[in-house]
């Protein structure tokens, strides 16, 4: 009984010590992967991201070795200003070959420069403006996702560069839909005074409509509060308006995303039609004034 005991005991040991041996064997070979290559379990995940994230931003780096020196500098602000959202997404883009609305402006010294500032509804019209302006303008955009006035304050001075600018079409407005209003103006107004001095035409754009949501303390009427002071700031300082809210609102149910702030590509190219076109009314002005 002892010795068949003995061999029950000793078998079961090997049983389990072949099975930890595999165990530990198909640890060290890594985890397992299924029959279609994806990912079986988050650590692959995470490794398979960082991978593909290390191998863009070898190539993105290789690419702006290669870049003009103008053109590098502008990548550096880039990388400077756009932050942890938008920067991984601009570096994509370049290494891809795509085109985006923080692309570098090679100017025609022939045409004018317009200078966009604005958040991420701003940064969705730009393309479709740019387009709208070919052969006419020099667009730019500022090299961030301005947010709101405050982010503005602190820079601006980068966003304008040294270059001369003709016209400044600028808009704050959802980030600040809850910044108290005596705030909101104030700083604006400041920012108003620090875009007067490059001698640009000016143009207020309106802050375009959102929804509202209890759950984010977002309202749909923060935004007419703010277009309301600020229509009020334009007039007294004789700043042109490209009342983009009024213009959008009739197309909302087919331009703007359900629920959200953003635009779908054919609220994108509106806009920026719209906002060429105050542009171009604008440079007309100009033009008029200078004969």
């Amino acid at each position: 009984m002892h010795n068949r005991f003995a061999r029950i005991v000793h078998g079961s040991m090997f049983s389990v010590a072949c099975s930890l041996l595999t165990t530990l064997a198909a640890f060290a070979q890594g985890p397992a992967q299924s029959p279609n290559g994806e990912p079986t379990n988050a650590a692959e995940a995470a490794a398979r991201k960082a991978q593909a994230e290390a191998e863009i931003e070898a190539k993105y780096q290789a690419l702006v070795a290669e870049l003009p020196p103008e053109q590098q500098a502008w990548e550096r602000v880039l990388q400077d200003q756009l932050g942890g959202f938008y920067l991984p997404l601009h570096k994509r883009a370049r290494v891809a070959g795509q085109s985006t609305a923080w692309d570098f402006v090679q100017d025609d010294p022939q045409l004018p420069r317009v200078l966009l500032i604005g958040d991420s509804v701003s940064r969705g019209y730009t393309q479709a403006a740019r387009k709208a302006l070919t052969g006419k303008a020099n667009v730019h955009r500022a090299p961030a996702n301005c947010g709101p006035t405050a982010s503005g304050l602190k820079n601006i001075d980068v966003w304008l560069g040294d270059g001369k600018w003709d016209v400044i079409h600028f808009n704050f407005g959802i980030h600040d839909r809850g910044t108290p209003l005596a705030d909101y103006t104030q700083r604006l107004e400041q920012l108003i005074e620090r875009m007067k001095t490059t001698g640009a035409k000016l143009i207020w754009a309106s802050t375009t409509p959102i929804p509202d949501d209890p759950a984010r303390n977002q309202t749909a009427a923060s935004i007419v509060q703010r277009n309301q002071a600020a229509a009020e700031l334009m007039a007294r300082h004789g700043i042109a308006v490209d009342d983009l809210f009024s213009a959008v609102t009739p197309h909302l149910a087919e331009m703007q995303n359900p629920d959200d702030v953003h635009f779908n590509a054919k609220g994108y190219e509106f806009l920026g039609q719209t906002v060429a076109a105050s542009v171009e009314q604008a440079m007309g002005r100009e033009d008029a004034s200078n004969r």
